[in-house]
């Protein structure tokens, strides 16, 4: 199956049930496991937890009276009575033990199950839209000539050499997403929203909508900057973002094949500022991360139809993009300096950089009201304007906010 994913068309014959096959598990078993020694390393460490607690809890019960007497005498006030103090020598030990879960944010056990299914969620779903891909020919946007399979390329038109640097720089991506993930719950508590019942302040539907709204146009405007500057500075494009754009004809395997630095900087830009400056309450949280995860799939699909469900949704906002706005934009390469932004399209409409893109593949059954219009006048921004100008202020106007909530 790997080899067939890789190097060549699957057999037309296939069903769509059985192109799930080690797609759902990876094609590198090295980086599949990899990801799940990420995956269970919170899990050791609240187990490793949990058994100290319990071997504190048996020796602190073996312990003489004296010593227990010594230890309560250090809780008691002169005049308080000794039942106000702890009864046992293990609810004193415990007592002093700080927990890992940080006060205003969901358990740490919470937050490690819910990066599994994340995980679970990216393999299925990547297994979905390559099964739609290559059961239905009809529904890709670019036709199966783009596709052809060329000598010593893959299917995205990636030699051998541009395949071998991007495993490498998956693996960096694992690693970073996970210290950045737990890092943030440690250092910026409340992050990772509590449960409902542990907020004072509960949100009425109404408020979590427009939340939600707000929170990913934000997340949009940040990444709108940042991904047009990986194309604009000479540097960022030569050293980061062209290793994502190797893939010309992409497939949603794509989707997270950069430059580990690439997908570390739009974690930070896009979720981390979001989420700071526009915080949503926990079930909003959970919807988000999981609609982002299918819409950054979807855009790199090669299939752009009612099989998209996050872009069918959300095909109702101004200027919204479909997964053919993006595949036009990998097809252009490093000319490729339009439709930049992640969820919506309104800013690729403010700054002038909308693209129609293959609107008329499958009939024009994606096509959005804006693409059978004229596309957005292209602005020219001033020559001492650069793309990371606004990123620089977005990046202030989050430090002023931080530091306004006493994190520093």
């Amino acid at each position: 199956p790997q080899i067939a994913y890789s190097w060549a068309l699957p057999d037309e014959k296939l069903k769509m049930k059985d192109h799930f096959s080690s797609l759902l598990f990876g094609g590198s078993v090295l980086n599949t496991a990899l990801e799940l020694v990420l995956l269970a390393a919170p899990f050791v460490v609240l187990a490793a937890r949990a058994m100290n607690e319990n071997t504190a809890k048996i020796a602190a019960e073996s312990e003489s009276n004296v010593i227990l007497k010594a230890i309560k005498s250090i809780f008691k006030d002169a005049e308080s009575s000794s039942s106000s103090s702890p009864s046992t020598l293990s609810e004193i030990l415990l007592s002093m033990k700080s927990s890992l879960d940080v006060e205003g944010s969901m358990p740490l056990k919470e937050l490690a199950i819910f990066f599994v299914i994340c995980s679970i969620v990216r393999r299925f779903y990547n297994a979905y839209l390559e099964a739609v891909y290559f059961s239905f020919p009809a529904l890709r946007t670019q036709p199966p000539k783009e596709h052809k399979l060329k000598q010593k390329k893959d299917l995205m038109g990636r030699d051998l050499e541009q395949v071998e640097s991007i495993d490498m720089h998956d693996k960096g991506t694992m690693i970073s997403q996970f210290m950045l993930n737990f890092g943030l719950y440690f250092l910026l508590p409340g992050f990772y929203p509590a449960a409902i019942e542990d907020v004072t302040e509960h949100q009425s539907f109404q408020e979590r909508a427009i939340r939600l709204l707000l929170n990913h146009y934000l997340l949009s405007f940040g990444m709108y900057w940042a991904h047009r500057s990986l194309h604009v500075v000479p540097y960022l494009w030569r050293n980061i973002h062209s290793f994502h754009h190797y893939a010309k004809h992409p497939l949603s395997r794509n989707t997270y094949e950069d430059h580990w630095f690439d997908n570390f900087a739009n974690a930070i830009i896009g979720h981390t500022f979001a989420q700071i400056l526009i915080p949503l309450d926990r079930p909003t949280f959970y919807f988000s991360r999981i609609f982002r995860i299918l819409e950054s799939l979807e855009k790199h699909s090669g299939v752009s139809c009612g099989f998209n469900l996050a872009h069918s949704v959300q095909q109702w906002l101004p200027y919204a993009q479909m997964p053919h706005h993006h595949d036009w934009h990998h097809e252009g390469f490093k000319g490729s300096n339009y439709t930049f932004s992640s969820v919506g399209g309104i800013w690729d409409c403010l700054f002038g950089t909308r693209k129609g893109g293959r609107y008329t593949a499958n009939n024009g059954y994606a096509a959005t009201r804006e693409d059978k219009a004229k596309d957005c006048n292209k602005m020219d921004l001033p020559s001492w304007f650069s793309p990371l100008y606004p990123l620089v202020a977005l990046s202030a106007v989050v430090g002023m906010k931080l530091k306004e909530d006493g994190v520093f």
